[in-house]
């Protein structure tokens, strides 16, 4: 009768063991650290813990945006499933909203309630992402791929636009191909736009009183406070004057102060601030004059958040 074979392997020498294990550990703490610096979580850590100092007068005079709660949880738009909803802002005039669709150029406008009122067709834009509310009907439009901004008169007959009708305004940059300008937010409080970079995030300025053509050009502004990974949206408070900032790539909505400092944050993952699930790719923002929040998402969710 054969005797069986011994198959079994001599031990691992302990010195052999604690290599891989001290390998191990740096592959994790390598990842570790690139994942925090990717995420910029070591500033929103930094940015929590100053948040924890403010007073509740500081808090009063700010959004405060820990303190929101979602009341409208990824509520789709009806038909604009294939439409990429880009951008939001909201009209103090209509007391609706209005946001652009980038793969299919239209604009559409909303209620305060994510319902669709009406979509307006943009012919001759190529890729419409940024949208803001000026005054008298006044809109401004950003296309990211033709790297520049478009200003329109929009009514409650206006059916279709044409982007030949009105002047563009050349925002430079044609380098960049499609990761360019994508926000705007109309300062009524400072009279000026202020537009986005998305990608290094930098902020800029351009004076108007909100009806004129544009004059002169576009103005750069501190950007030293954007720990971002992309630019996605803006969007102005007009009690407070402070300016949102919208990135995607990192789910986070970001309070600056007139000073450009940074005053507070709210994530946008599942769990966080009443969301049952992270919000897949929040594209746009808005504030309206009561403080409420709205954002869209790719490719056609709307939420709403409030101040309990």
């Amino acid at each position: 009768m054969a005797t069986p074979s011994n198959t079994s392997h001599p031990p691992v020498p302990k010195r052999r063991l604690l290599r891989r294990w001290s390998t191990w550990l740096v592959a994790v703490a390598i990842i570790a650290y690139v994942l925090v610096a990717a995420m910029h979580w070591d500033d929103r850590g930094l940015l929590w813990i100053k948040e924890g100092f403010e007073t509740q007068a500081e808090r009063q005079e700010s959004i405060w945006l820990p303190d929101y709660v979602v009341d409208i949880d990824a509520k789709p738009l009806p038909g604009m499933e294939r439409d990429e909803a880009s951008d939001l802002a909201f009209s103090p005039h209509t007391r609706t909203l209005f946001t652009v669709m980038g793969k299919h150029p239209f604009l559409a406008e909303l209620t305060l309630d994510g319902d669709v009122l009406r979509k307006i067709p943009l012919v001759g834009w190529s890729n419409p992402e940024g949208v803001a509310v000026l005054e008298d009907g006044h809109i401004a439009i950003v296309d990211e791929r033709n790297h520049d901004l478009v200003i329109v008169k929009v009514d409650a007959s206006t059916t279709s636009l044409n982007r030949a009708d009105y002047p563009s305004h050349d925002l430079g940059d044609g380098d960049k191909g499609n990761k360019g300008f994508e926000g705007i937010a109309w300062d009524a409080m400072r009279q000026r736009l202020i537009i986005g970079e998305e990608r290094p995030p930098k902020l800029y300025t351009w004076n108007t009183d909100g009806r004129s053509p544009l004059q002169g050009d576009k103005q750069p502004l501190p950007n030293d406070e954007l720990d971002l990974r992309n630019l996605s949206a803006l969007s102005v408070d007009s009690r407070t004057g402070h300016l949102l900032v919208l990135s995607a790539d990192s789910n986070l909505l970001l309070e600056l102060d007139e000073k450009g400092d940074q005053v507070s944050f709210m994530t946008l993952l599942g769990g966080f601030n009443g969301l049952k699930n992270t919000i897949p790719r929040a594209e746009g923002v808005a504030m309206d004059d009561q403080g409420t929040l709205y954002f869209v998402s790719e490719p056609n969710l709307f939420y709403r958040f409030r101040k309990p």
